[in-house]
């Protein structure tokens, strides 16, 4: 009375005869027995250290030398395969081409701090003074240039990729400040060649 009837399908069979298509009968069982626990642990069974383990270690690192190298080789050609993950995908291709297409205050500004620093060594007054007054005047020359670009790059980004990320805003400035010729990944484009 309040068993379950042996006769009338169950919920599954059910949900099962009605996915099924005439076209696809559905093979009976898995095709394959259900390997032993042993014979599963066996199979998964590893040893924590292997047995030569000198050999381990060259192999190793010839591993980690090969991938060193094949992701300076991208750095120096822009093989979007074996970038870091900073350097990976079209928004930060984008920044990389619009950076290095224009001219940046920023980027001579190692070079202006070098030069500030020798001429800080003379010991006249007026000298010592006009170095600071310049310095100051390149750095809010570069605050300037920096917010320019940041604007820019936002409205570029924006048109051809739809809002951008903060990521890619700070990823542009910070290739800004860096002289052109120690940029990585290398520059592929000459000065006023912008992206499209």
């Amino acid at each position: 009375m309040f068993g379950r009837n042996k006769d009338a399908p169950s919920a599954q069979e059910v949900v099962d005869s009605a996915s099924r298509t005439p076209e696809a009968p559905r093979a009976p069982g898995k095709g394959a027995p259900t390997p032993k626990r042993s014979v599963q642990e066996a199979a998964r069974r590893r040893p924590l250290v292997p047995n030569d383990r000198k050999a381990a270690r060259d192999q190793s690192r010839s591993t980690v030398r090969d991938e060193r190298a094949r992701m300076r080789r991208a750095l120096d050609t822009d093989d979007e395969r074996y970038l870091p993950l900073r350097d990976k995908g079209p928004n930060r291709r984008y920044v990389r081409q619009f950076v290095d297409a224009r001219i940046n205050v920023g980027e001579f500004l190692m070079i202006a701090a070098l030069v500030f620093v020798i001429l800080s060594f003379f010991q006249s007054l007026a000298v010592q003074s006009a170095v600071l007054m310049a310095f100051w005047v390149l750095i809010v020359a570069v605050i300037v240039d920096c917010i320019l670009l940041r604007r820019t790059l936002k409205k570029r980004l924006t048109e051809k990729f739809g809002a951008p990320n903060q990521g890619d805003l700070w990823y542009g400035v910070t290739r800004a400040l860096q002289l052109r010729r120690l940029r990585l990944p290398k520059p592929q484009v000459r000065r006023g060649q912008y992206p499209v």
